[in-house]
């Protein structure tokens, strides 16, 4: 797969033989022809009679076989049945074990859309997606889902949200420029990927990859090459077996001699030595694993795991390294606001004062500035803006100056209803708003900081506003500074009084009012969790989608990050050897920035190490390596179907 992210639009467009009217009906059905159908290939797949005859490959099980074989022959009926039955229910269980875990490519084919947008003889049409081929002009708007991977030609504020191959659920702002360097996914904002969906915005985007050539295939592939590790009991089960018979044969064999050296008949000998094997054996030594196997199910499932593979209880008590995933997994994969940098003090949201106009002013921006809402618990909107809402009711007292106490935010938006708006777009990085306060027409902005505090004229400490000078930026900057390094995203708030239209063209002289710092949490649980885990000698390691300064804040926040210890990225993973990994993995504890390949690269780095590996994850991105890992464990409400089929176990409360 090239990386056209790094080309020019125009090279792109050259090497599809293709324009901005998009392929003839003549060209589309040639790259039909040679690309193939947009769709996710299976690979080739066991017959459940097969998967059955496989489960008799054992060498114990041989040796049963040959012994009930046999034991026919010398007229041992009744033996010969209570052997073939405890196979053939021992056949029985493991197909049916196998066939529930070879679910999560139909689950990955799920995520795509059946139909998508294109230009073709610069007409719109829309087609199935199955029918879409590289070089096609994919139409996309708020809504769509993608249904392949492609480059960006004409971008309108697009924003898409990319959790399926990234796993952070934050919606990325698109552009349709030029890169030079090498990123990973979550940065390549002039690319869409398949099963992404557009959140905001439209864009024309030019088809580079579809079906096995997306990044979508690329982790199916993935799927279809990962093998499962035999767990630690399947090993020493397979070590007591051959040991076993090769011991038993041995003996029979010996006894088998001597019989017929003693002169006893040659069937009455081999009777004798048979009945010796069939007695050695424990035949129900399976039968009695899977009991007690079932028995450590029923007990998981009061603990609200699920088991799905009888194995993995075993293997759950021999874990000594846990990978885990970040967003949705150690954190709550909900964005709330830490901080609130503000008259010069850093505030905490239940320490706002309504009674302080300049705190007023950030909450009417906050709430009146924005897109979102929260109903019935839900929330509808980006989930930046939605922790902005929760800020909001963590305040106490609620006295808007007309005494109506215990103001929710819709109250608050129909009172002071919004007259003008200019939305939230990639280039501007701003969003706008304007009211009617204490019958003084005013605007509300928030965006970026580096956008917006050179749009400030003035700050306002308190009641007093004045001009801002180079030290009350120099301030800002540095607060900023500080809640970056810690892993958190800022918002910068502003305002100005003034009657006149908002357009483009005035967003600016605005007087500045104060920082919002968000970060997705850590779950209370993840930091007792982490704790027990060291004190048992387990070691736990963070492996993210997200930028390498918010991971490792947050594994400072759970205790998995500790002096000593490092971080890489997953282009900084890519540089590496194999045996440099190997060198440097009891070291590194954070890994960022990360794409599904070097996911499955990390878990078996540390099986090398002969360690007992533990994925843990909710992501499409995740699957792979939870199917690699000795036990995959997956999170049972906000988990994709993808991730749960690809376990061995499903955490039914997420905790």
């Amino acid at each position: 797969m090239k990386n056209y992210y790094l080309q020019p639009k125009a090279e792109v467009l050259k090497e599809f033989k293709t324009d901005a009217n998009g392929l003839t009906a003549e060209q589309a059905e040639k790259n039909l022809a040679k690309y193939g159908k947009n769709a996710l290939v299976e690979g080739k797949k066991k017959t459940v009679f097969q998967v059955f005859l496989e489960q008799f490959k054992d060498l114990m099980v041989i040796i049963l076989i040959i012994a009930a074989v046999i034991s026919a022959f010398t007229g041992e009926l009744e033996s010969t049945l209570v052997i073939i039955a405890v196979l053939i229910l021992n056949a029985v269980l493991g197909t049916v074990q196998h066939i529930k875990a070879e679910k999560s490519l139909a689950s990955l084919k799920s995520l795509s859309s059946p139909s998508a947008k294109v230009l073709r003889n610069g007409e719109k049409i829309e087609i199935d997606s199955t029918e879409v081929v590289p070089g096609d002009i994919m139409l996309l708007e708020a809504g769509d889902m993608v249904t392949a991977d492609g480059r960006i030609l004409d971008n309108f504020s697009l924003q898409v949200n990319e959790s399926s191959l990234t796993g952070e659920s934050t919606n990325i702002d698109k552009a349709d420029i030029d890169i030079d360097h090498e990123l990973p996914i979550g940065d390549r904002i002039n690319m869409v990927y398949s099963s992404s969906l557009v959140t905001y915005g439209r864009a024309n985007v030019l088809v580079t990859g579809t079906g096995m050539n997306t990044e979508i295939g690329k982790i199916a592939s993935l799927m279809n090459e990962t093998k499962e590790r035999k767990t630690p009991l399947q090993v020493s089960l397979d070590n007591f077996s051959s040991k076993l018979a090769t011991t038993i044969l041995i003996i029979c064999a010996a006894i088998l001699g001597l019989q017929i050296w003693r002169g006893q008949p040659l069937m009455d000998a081999l009777l004798f030595a048979v009945a010796l094997a069939v007695a050695a054996i424990p035949e129900a030594l399976s039968s009695i694993v899977t009991i007690v196997q079932a028995m450590g199910t029923q007990k998981m499932a009061k603990e609200n795991a699920i088991i799905k593979n009888l194995a993995a209880v075993e293997s759950l008590g021999s874990v000594s390294v846990i990978c885990s995933d970040k967003t949705g997994t150690l954190t709550q994969n909900k964005m709330t606001v830490e901080e609130i940098y503000i008259g010069g003090k850093v505030l905490k949201p239940n320490q706002l004062d309504l009674s302080n106009q300049l705190h007023r002013y950030l909450l009417y921006d906050a709430v009146l500035n924005n897109d979102s809402s929260i109903k019935d618990g839900k929330v509808i909107g980006d989930p930046t803006e939605s922790a902005l809402i929760e800020m909001y009711r963590q305040v106490p007292g609620i006295d808007l100056g007309n005494n109506q106490l215990g103001l929710s935010e819709e109250d608050l938006r129909d009172l002071l209803t919004r007259q003008q708006e200019i939305p939230f777009d990639s280039d501007r990085k701003l969003m706008s708003t304007k009211h009617l306060i204490h019958n003084e027409p005013t605007i509300f902005v928030k965006g970026a900081i580096d956008v917006l505090l050179d749009r400030c004229e003035n700050i306002r400490i308190d009641n007093e506003v004045r001009p801002m000078t180079a030290e009350d930026r120099k301030q800002i900057l540095a607060q900023n500074m500080h809640f970056s390094e810690n892993g958190l995203r800022v918002l910068t708030f502003a305002y100005k009084e003034k009657d006149e239209d908002l357009s483009l063209e005035t967003e600016n002289g605005f007087t500045f009012i104060g920082l919002v710092a968000e970060m997705d949490p850590p779950r209370e649980e993840s930091v007792v969790a982490v704790a027990r885990a060291k004190k048992a000698g387990i070691r736990t390691v963070m492996i993210t989608g997200d930028h390498k300064v918010t991971a490792v804040a947050i594994a400072k926040k759970i205790g998995i990050f500790t002096e000593g210890d490092t971080a890489v990225t997953g282009l900084e993973l890519d540089k590496m050897s194999d045996s440099e990994l190997e060198q440097k993995i009891d070291k590194i504890a954070v890994y960022a920035r990360v794409s599904p390949e070097n996911k499955i690269r990390i878990v078996k780095a540390w099986q090398n190490k002969d360690k007992i590996v533990s994925m843990t994850g909710d992501g499409v991105n995740d699957a792979p390596a939870l199917k690699k890992a000795d036990i995959g464990v997956a999170m049972g409400i906000t988990g994709t179907e993808v991730s749960k089929d690809a376990a061995s176990m499903i955490l039914a409360d997420d905790n």
